[in-house]
């Protein structure tokens, strides 16, 4: 099974942070994709990746608009990049992305 890791942040950390990973999560369900996302907003980072997570992902989606906390748990990893409210608009186009990026295309 493909599996995906995730990080959401937007600016305010509220409102963007959360529904990109609702969205990330509904279609990656419908595409029978795996993923953990973890939230950096306002609350601090929730849902933490671990580094066996991490190690075991396919691809990893930063789905923000700020700084990603403790980037450097991703290194060497392939990684999607995208703002949150790309996410939010069309959350299916993300994870497709991410799929082809998995497969090398």
């Amino acid at each position: 099974m493909t599996k995906f890791v995730a990080v959401t942040a937007c600016i305010a950390g509220i409102a963007h942070t959360y529904m990109a990973k609702a969205n990330l999560e509904k279609f990656a369900k419908k595409n029978d994709i795996a993923i953990k996302v973890e939230t950096q907003g306002a609350m601090g980072l929730e849902n933490r990746l671990s580094a066996q997570e991490i190690a075991e992902a396919d691809v990893v989606i930063f789905a923000v608009d700020t700084n990603v906390a403790e980037r450097d748990r991703f290194e060497g990893k392939k990684i999607l990049e995208v703002s949150t409210s790309e996410v939010v608009k069309d959350g299916a186009s993300t994870i497709q992305e991410a799929v082809e990026l998995s497969q090398g295309s």
